[in-house]
């Protein structure tokens, strides 16, 4: 199928729910994002600074993008002055930096923080323990340029749907729990960030509101060409 046709299969098993759809595109050509934007889609996730900064020089400025993969504190300078949406903001050190950078640039920044469910080591983000403690403290609140908006997480990559649905169930309480805590009169935080090409279908059972789809729109990448 072409990138129009699946761009229109999925808005069509979205359109049910109040989910947006974030079109991966790392390591895909501008020409890819260009046909995706053609057939409608203006939401693009990238994973790396460079790459997120070279495509939005090349690309229509009216795309929204978001940056999905794990950020260096370093490199949040080069995306401050455009990026959406920041998905993996995994500690308080780099939502201060995030909050240094708006200021900068005289505009808040929109972040979700990044909760560790996954049975695997190598995934980043916050345990529930360490989220809980850390807002707790309210330090959180000082990062005026830096707004939290919700949370994200990256499930374990298994087909046992069982371990995932039990993860984006997990997490969808635990936004309900935060949100009545600590952010209740805070419309900006309503983003669940959850599920991506091959789980989607199960986080959108869960309140995803934002799912990251990439092979299933792009194809497959070749990583030894990245």
């Amino acid at each position: 199928m072409s990138i129009k046709s699946e761009l229109a299969a999925l808005n069509m098993e979205l359109n049910a729910s109040a989910a947006r759809l974030v079109a991966v595109s790392k390591t895909h050509p501008a020409s890819a994002i260009e046909q995706a934007y053609a057939a409608g889609q203006r939401i693009f996730g990238e994973s790396t600074a460079q790459e997120l900064v070279d495509k939005y020089e090349k690309l229509p400025k009216d795309i929204e993008w978001h940056f999905i993969g794990h950020l260096q504190s370093n490199k949040a300078k080069y995306i401050a002055p455009f990026v959406h949406l920041i998905h993996a903001v995994d500690s308080e050190k780099l939502l201060q930096t995030i909050h240094k950078e708006g200021l900068k640039n005289n505009r808040i920044i929109n972040c979700l923080l990044q909760v560790h469910l996954a049975r695997e080591d190598s995934k980043f983000g916050l345990t529930e323990p360490a989220l809980r403690a850390w807002l707790e403290t309210g330090s959180w609140k000082s990062y005026t340029h830096a707004r939290i908006c919700g949370l994200m997480t990256i499930a374990t990559n298994t087909e046992n749907e069982t371990i995932l649905h039990q993860e984006f169930a997990t997490l969808q309480a635990l936004f309900d729990e935060l949100k009545q805590k600590y952010f209740g009169e805070d419309a900006h935080f309503c983003e669940l960030s959850m599920g991506m090409s091959a789980d989607y279908p199960l986080a959108l059972q869960h309140g995803a509101t934002l799912v990251r789809v990439g092979s299933r729109i792009f194809g497959y990448r070749d990583y030894q060409k990245v």
